[in-house]
């Protein structure tokens, strides 16, 4: 995951929410995808607080 960037995070993100939305998944592979899911989303999690504690950061430093 270490060199997997926000957007491709969030693209596959989408794309599981398409293959969890059209039902066409069985059981085994709706698991794997929601486990993948929750992996992703708590990478985006942790890239955006990340990101926002560099900008507050960055704005303390210019006042």
């Amino acid at each position: 995951m270490e060199k997997l960037t926000y957007s491709e995070a969030k693209k596959e993100l989408e794309a599981i929410v398409a293959a969890i939305e059209s039902g066409e998944l069985d059981v085994d592979a709706l698991t794997e995808k929601v486990k993948r899911a929750s992996e992703l989303i708590a990478f985006c999690k942790e890239k955006l607080t990340k990101t926002d504690e560099e900008l507050q950061k960055l704005l303390d430093d210019i006042d």
